[in-house]
């Protein structure tokens, strides 16, 4: 295997993860592009539409390395109000995104830098782990340009989300391509393995058993204005749309799947009852309806 071959299967894996998330908060809002190389000439940041937002992590146990997401302004407000269940705005104005808006995306952000991440450890056989995303605001590509280091090798994957382009620049250092490469040989000599044996499948329950999902749970929901928001204080009370004995939804990965009831354990610590799960279609049908 090739050296960009190994780096095009890489940024297929986390784009193809991070694809999964835009789709969790923007249901049939989200299309990804290609995936492709950066030349040594050129640079991840080059053709981008500014103002722009930038989410960024690195690998801080196992690889080194790290990604990068990068979104339009307008386009992170969007995506900020679809979370918060409003109408998108269709013109960007100026001034940065106020606290509500950078709320909203740092989450959505910290879920596709998880889901990045957690692609490339199974690529690579092994656990990443990240460091607390980082969020800026860039208004020119100048700023852009020098913002995060240099790498001998960076892929990207467009997006469209909301009708925005965004992006997700992954930056590999040397050490990474030769474990990559080595971790993708072994793993594919395996599988050829397994389909000159007896038949037998390759995927079975011990390969997905440590692979780790976000599971939320939601009380309820309510629709404020902006204004009303932002004068939240300390002891605040906030009226939701269900009742203290209605059932509560169950997500994974933003995905409704279960309903069920709050439990007080040793009146100490709160858990679920797990009542009903919702068959596949139905899970699939709901999962814009919230768990973020």
């Amino acid at each position: 295997m090739t050296t960009e071959e190994a780096l095009l299967e890489l940024g297929g894996s986390t784009a193809d993860a991070v694809l999964r998330v835009l789709l969790s908060i923007a249901p049939d809002a989200a299309e990804k592009g290609t995936v492709s190389v950066v030349p040594s000439s050129g640079t991840p940041m080059q053709a981008l539409a500014f103002p722009a937002v930038a989410a960024s992590v690195s690998y801080v146990d196992g690889v080194t390395g790290g990604n990068v997401f990068v979104i339009t302004r307008l386009g992170a407000r969007k995506l900020a109000a679809t979370m918060m269940m409003m109408e998108p705005p269709t013109e960007d104005h100026d001034g940065e995104l106020d606290e509500i808006e950078l709320s909203a995306v740092g989450e959505a952000m910290n879920q596709m830098m998880a889901a990045a991440a957690g692609a490339t450890g199974k690529v690579l056989g092994q656990e990443v782990e990240i460091s607390v995303p980082t969020t800026r605001m860039f208004e020119k590509a100048a700023a852009a340009e020098g913002a995060y280091p240099k790498t001998p090798h960076a892929t990207i994957a467009a997006f469209t989300v909301l009708g925005e382009p965004c992006r997700l620049i992954q930056l590999v250092p040397n050490a990474f391509v030769v474990r990559m490469t080595r971790a993708l040989a072994d793993r594919n000599a395996e599988q050829r393995a397994g389909d000159a044996s007896d038949g037998e499948p390759i995927l079975s329950a011990e390969s997905i058993r440590d692979i780790r999902v976000r599971v939320g749970v939601e009380l309820g929901r309510t629709t404020l204005p902006v204004a009303k928001a932002v004068g939240l204080g300390t002891g605040a009370v906030v009226e939701l749309d269900r009742a203290p004995n209605d059932p509560i939804d169950l997500y994974v990965n933003g995905r409704r799947f279960a309903t069920g009831r709050l439990l007080l354990i040793d009146q100490t610590e709160w858990a679920v009852h797990i009542e009903h799960v919702l068959d596949p279609e139905a899970a699939y049908a709901t999962s814009h309806e919230g768990g973020f």
